[in-house]
């Protein structure tokens, strides 16, 4: 009799740890369901808006790359060359070198054809200021148009090597001149080197909260002319390197609704990232 009733009290005692076990291994499924949505998100989230490079330690090799604004910039660019065809149309011939005479025998396209293809680059004689001081100028404003999205300094450096040379020698300004040799080493090359330091001066610039030597207007200056193509579309679609004070990111919260499990049933839970 003794024995019967320590194995109903077992029994009982059992029955009552059972739902208890449940219940704990739901809510272990629910956390861990919670924590694989949330993290989830957070990866989303990522890829579509990387975090600014300002925001992150300095490095040349680091790539936190934002795409989307490489092809907006790239856009820009594209259109800033065209204009750039027209306001030099607009100078006199000692300050291009260009024949006008001689170029309107031939329609665009054909000239393009022979500068390229049949008569190839050459040794040119532009003014010094085009050649060894806009032409370097130009490099960098192309190499932080990727840096600012968060390409890394060899990866800014073939960007810049590629606009300068397919964009610009051998596209918009081929239809009325040949390529020029010095153009093709020293826009990419001295031009990344500027670069790297304008991307330095900016990260100081936007440090301190866009202030240079406690001044929000020379920052704001100095800025647009270091990095002439980001200010620029910053303008229209926002800026994260705004939000970015002494260093440290402001905070943007988001929600998402994630499921849950417990107590043996499915919910779902609204929650705040940060």
């Amino acid at each position: 009799m003794k024995t019967l009733s320590l194995f109903i009290i077992y029994c009982m005692l059992f029955c009552m740890a059972m739902p208890a076990k449940a219940q704990t291994d739901a809510t272990a499924a629910g956390a861990a369901i919670d924590t694989s949505a949330l993290a989830l998100y957070r990866k989303i989230q990522k890829k579509k808006n990387p975090p600014s490079i300002y925001g992150l330690p300095y490095s040349m090799t680091r790539s936190e790359p934002n795409w989307h604004r490489m092809w907006i910039n790239t856009a820009v660019l594209s259109g800033a060359f065209v204009s750039t065809l027209l306001v030099l149309e607009c100078l006199p011939e000692d300050a291009t070198s260009w024949n006008r005479a001689a170029l309107q025998k031939d329609p665009p396209q054909k000239r393009w054809f022979n500068n390229v293809f049949k008569r190839g680059p050459e040794w040119d004689h532009d003014n010094p200021i085009f050649n060894y001081v806009l032409h370097p100028y130009a490099g960098a404003a192309y190499f932080m148009s990727a840096r600012s999205c968060g390409f890394n300094f060899y990866q800014s450096l073939l960007y810049s090597a590629a606009i300068s040379t397919i964009g610009w020698e051998y596209g918009i300004e081929a239809c009325m001149e040949r390529p020029s040799i010095q153009d093709l080493f020293i826009t990419p090359l001295v031009g990344s080197a500027m670069g790297e330091a304008f991307y330095m001066l900016k990260r100081h610039i936007v440090g301190h909260d866009y202030t240079l030597w406690g001044s929000p207007v020379l920052g704001n200056i100095v800025v647009f002319l270091i990095d002439p193509v980001n200010e620029v579309v910053n303008l229209f679609r926002g800026s994260d390197t705004r939000k970015l004070h002494l260093g440290r990111k402001s905070h943007d919260v988001s929600s998402v609704l994630m499921p849950t499990v417990g107590r043996g049933s499915l919910g779902v839970s609204f929650t705040c990232v940060f």
